[in-house]
């Protein structure tokens, strides 16, 4: 039987394990994020400079103003729905790192709390006559720092949903605009 300062000492050793995860896991998935962006954004790039100089050349080589104006507008649609694209697959990244970021939090705050509640029992096992108070206050703030937590995770979930619905929503009007835009050529 374990004496009760080891079984905080091992407790906290666990819980410091515990919040190097979540801190190394959230990382993980905010650097994935990161990634996912930059590589987006390297490979909207780099076709955009491809079809710049594409058109610039079919532009340059037009016979008239007529023509020239025929070819730019003719590049509207086009463009409109690559932006379109760009911002959904903008919109997917967020949402799918905002969705992992969540998901990691949650099961890393579900672990640890599920390691406190059980020291917490054993604790309070083990304690001796007299502290019944003590264990019951610890309990009440044990039980205060779930809810707190479940709260930050209930609001990072609102921000993330908040976000998801702001980008489809800026995708959709930009969807719309474009489409009236292109629709007057």
């Amino acid at each position: 039987m374990f004496s009760i300062p080891e079984q905080f000492s091992n407790a906290t050793k666990a819980n410091f394990e515990s919040q190097f995860a979540i801190f190394s896991t959230l990382t993980n998935k905010a650097f994935e994020g990161v990634e996912k962006f930059v590589d987006l954004n390297l490979n909207a790039a780099k076709a955009s400079l491809e079809e710049s100089s594409a058109t610039a050349k079919q532009l340059l080589a037009a016979k008239d103003p007529q023509e020239f104006f025929s070819l730019a507008t003719a590049q509207a649609q086009p463009a409109a729905e690559k932006t379109l694209a760009y911002g959904r697959h903008l919109a997917s990244i967020a949402s799918t790192t905002g969705a992992e970021f969540s998901k990691a939090a949650e099961t890393q705050i579900a672990e640890t709390n599920r390691k406190v509640i059980s020291l917490v029992d054993e604790v309070s096992k083990n304690a001796p006559a007299g502290t019944e108070n003590a264990v019951a206050a610890f309990k009440s703030a044990i039980g205060n720092a779930n809810a707190g937590y479940e709260q930050f995770a209930k609001t990072a979930k609102q921000a993330v949903e908040s976000l998801e619905s702001n980008l489809n929503q800026a995708v959709s009007q930009f969807t719309a605009a474009a489409s009236k835009a292109t629709a007057k050529k």
